[in-house]
């Protein structure tokens, strides 16, 4: 077995663990205040260096970064501070007739120390989101963010140094080997968020320790768009969902199953509509993103080279510039079911469709493969709307927008099997960082006590009569 003291962050580690009880017993007011101080540092003395960083890493507009990053985290701080002192009351919950005299009720107790994992797409957003659910929860965190966004990450250490001691949240920059090596530790929780390859590795070395994981993946989400939708509204929301950070969003609709007599529409209006956006020089926009590197760019113009190849048609878009990772939003027609835009996941700004004629079709399409993080139906039909509900699974959806379900607190947000394991946000991410302690506290004697050996014919009859009415 590998020595952990040479593990190159067991120090910190270890004094993180020898710190988890401190934390865990602060109060709710005591949790608060740090949620406060990354409040202030999100809200005003950082907001502009964090613009900058996503500009840097992404060329992403300062209004999109506002939104998508500083926004989702304020308002889980928000929903946090509201909630939090109602969220870490003891829960009282019944105690069977046959246990007379104890009462029972449930513990949110902290699981300890935590590893979060954060990817590149979101890098604000998806390190600091969890991150005020660990802490909500009495939690000490080391945090891992992405290698492909170093300014952002950059700008997050920074962050972290300046409100909290290491021995509570402590964040490492640096390629996978940090990652590997601390994946080594015997963490308490693991909050990881990618895609399902390198969760499948993640939950490996989390099963080495038997820690638990909440996995926040991906996969192909469809969108669904029948005869009974509003077709302009729901292009416009589409390529809103879809082309926001350049398509690299892992709920943003991967590829649309659209009734087949509506196909010419949908074109015309998806062309008017990506001018109305981003004029019609996209690349000259100053509200779209960019590539985040050169390596997922060759990826995305890979799949746009095979298009060409294969037959499919790509009837809007299609340019790019290696200089500046630039991808035009393209719209492909009849990609063949075996191509890579149909297989992989495309995090980018490429929107494959596939056409039907009866709504089993895109039901049937959608089983066929992996469970999604999420699902979109467009239709004025509550009947197909409920049909298709029925008919799938999926880690989460949107009914008539997309990506929307994201923002809602109330909801918890994550994915299915193949898209994920737990929940988070809310009251879910404070569940998914706790450990729920079942407790019974007895008060008088009670039934059991009369049923200790040695075992008498009354006590049968006394068994008798518990099996058949408690």
């Amino acid at each position: 077995m590998e020595d952990l003291h040479t593990n190159p962050y067991y120090g910190i580690f270890n004094r993180q663990k020898a710190n988890q009880f401190k934390v865990g017993n602060t109060t709710y007011k005591e949790r608060i205040k740090k949620l406060d101080a990354l409040m202030v540092a999100l809200e005003v003395d950082y907001k502009q260096k964090i613009r900058e960083a996503m500009y840097a890493d992404f060329k992403k507009p300062y209004l999109e970064t506002d939104l998508t990053e500083i926004y989702p985290v304020l308002t889980e701080i928000r929903f946090a501070k509201s909630n939090l002192k109602s969220w870490m009351k003891n829960q009282k919950v019944d105690t069977p007739l046959s246990l007379l005299g104890a009462s029972s009720y449930i513990v949110y107790e902290p699981k300890g120390v935590c590893l979060l994992i954060s990817p590149w797409n979101f890098p604000i957003n998806l390190t600091f989101g969890p991150l005020v659910s660990a802490i909500a929860a009495g939690n000490t965190v080391i945090i891992k963010p992405s290698e492909m966004t170093p300014n952002a990450s950059k700008v997050m250490a920074e962050i972290i140094g300046a409100l909290y001691k290491e021995d509570e949240v402590a964040l490492f920059e640096g390629e996978v080997e940090v990652s590997e090596n601390l994946l080594k530790l015997p963490f308490n929780h693991i909050f990881f968020t990618g895609s399902p390859q390198v969760g499948k590795i993640v939950m490996k070395a989390a099963s080495k320790h038997l820690t638990s994981v909440t996995l926040e993946l991906g996969g192909k989400s469809p969108t669904i768009i029948d005869e009974f939708a509003n077709l302009e509204k729901a292009v416009e929301k589409i390529i809103f969902g879809k082309f926001t950070n350049a398509g690299q969003t892992c709920i943003a609709p991967d590829y649309v199953l659209l009734q087949e007599n509506l196909k010419e529409q949908f074109t015309t209006l998806f062309k008017s509509k990506i001018k109305q956006f981003y004029t019609d020089q996209v690349a000259l926009s100053d509200s779209y993103s960019r590539i985040v590197n050169a390596k997922h760019f060759e990826r995305l113009t890979g799949y746009i080279a095979e298009a060409k190849e294969n037959g499919s048609r790509i009837v809007s878009g299609g340019a790019s510039d290696d200089k500046d990772h630039f991808i035009e939003p393209t719209l492909v027609f009849d990609a063949p079911e075996d191509s890579k835009l149909m297989q992989d996941e495309i995090f980018g700004p490429i929107l494959p469709v596939k056409t039907f004629t009866t709504l089993q079709e895109p039901v049937d399409y959608i089983n066929s493969k992996e469970k999604p993080l999420a699902l979109y139906i467009y239709s004025k039909s509550d009947k197909n709307i409920e049909f298709i509900m029925s008919n799938t699974r999926a880690g989460s959806g949107c009914i008539n927008h997309n990506l929307l379900q994201f923002l809602n607190h109330n909801l918890p947000f994550g994915g299915s099997n193949n898209s994920g394991l737990g929940k988070s946000h809310g009251f879910f991410g404070f569940e998914a960082f706790s450990n729920k302690r079942g407790m019974m506290k007895q008060h008088t004697m009670g039934a059991t006590d009369l049923l200790t050996p040695p075992y008498t014919d009354f006590k049968q009859k006394l068994i008798d009569l518990t099996l058949k009415w408690f």
